[in-house]
């Protein structure tokens, strides 16, 4: 029965990976997208805090609070995999810049899957896996369906416009079942989690990753500070979990445990500050032009 569980689990992460990424191909204008990627300072600064300071503080985390060595882990492997496909949807909601918010999946997915295979062997103690290992699930789960929406955008924009809808709406199923296997399968470790510094790592690491990245991203106007933030709030848990997939019976459960208890975790801090940023870009397009300015 676990085992079936698991399974299903499973499929339902490549789903949710695979539907997010194929229906932001369709959505996608690449010459928007290239705008933001021309921009030094959004690329930068979402490099920065992406492949540098995120898994950075994980790290200093997992240090600094007494958790278990799993623990630690399964934080880590968050921290180096930025960007939840479902990134769009929440910049929508905060009012952000959508175009800005392609740039940067198109970004991080690049960066995911050339990074975390040589991050993931050099600092996650504990799993050994080759870098081949780590990479695979990454070109066949974010970049394959990626770049399949976006060609079948350009060549065929009509059919584009026709399945957009469809799959849209069966990923969303999919994300509702997928949480819900989530919890059922890994509710005891959910609760076995409260009695640690787990949860307060998540707390901690979410809070700090948001109000951080929004605060520090200097020069970079709200709409796209936004993006930066909610790309870091969300997680792209299919990638945490692949090297623990790929070394199943061997990498601890507590590990698995962390990273599943992040999908809850940053689908409440990302619609919190989703909300938050809203109304600071409705306050920035009412508020009066300063002094001297046309």
């Amino acid at each position: 029965m676990t085992e079936t569980l698991s399974m299903a689990l499973n499929i339902t992460v490549i789903i949710y990976m695979i539907g997010n990424l194929l229906d932001l191909g369709f959505m996608l204008d690449v010459r928007k997208a290239m705008a933001g990627l021309r921009d030094v300072r959004f690329v930068t600064l979402s490099l920065l805090w992406a492949f540098v300071l995120c898994p950075a503080l994980a790290y200093a985390i997992g240090v600094m609070l007494p958790m278990t060595q799993p623990y630690a882990m399964g934080l880590l492997l968050l921290g180096l995999a930025p960007c939840a496909p479902l990134l769009p949807g929440m910049v929508e909601k905060a009012r952000g810049d959508l175009n800005y918010a392609a740039s940067f999946m198109l970004l991080v997915s690049a960066g995911t899957i050339i990074l975390m295979p040589i991050a993931v062997p050099l600092l996650v103690k504990g799993v050994s896996v080759s870098a081949w290992t780590v990479a695979k699930p990454m070109l066949f789960l974010i970049m394959a369906p990626l770049v399949v929406g976006v060609l079948i955008q350009l060549r065929k924009p009509s059919i584009a416009s026709a399945l957009h809808p469809w799959v849209k709406k069966g990923t969303a199923i999919d994300t509702a079942l997928m949480l819900l296997l989530v919890i059922f399968i890994y509710s005891k470790g959910f609760i076995g989690a409260i009695g640690t510094w787990a949860v307060l790592a998540q707390v901690l690491f979410f809070t700090l990753t948001i109000v951080a990245s929004y605060t520090l991203s200097f020069g970079v106007p709200p709409r796209r500070k936004s993006v930066i933030s909610l790309g870091l709030s969300t997680r792209n848990v299919g990638a945490a979990l692949a090297p623990l997939f790929a070394t199943r019976g061997v990498a601890p459960p507590e590990a698995t445990v962390m990273v599943c208890l992040g999908i809850p975790a940053f689908f409440v801090f990302s619609i919190i500050a989703a909300r938050v940023f809203a109304g600071r870009a409705g306050s920035a397009e009412t508020a009066p032009p300063a002094s001297g300015q046309a």
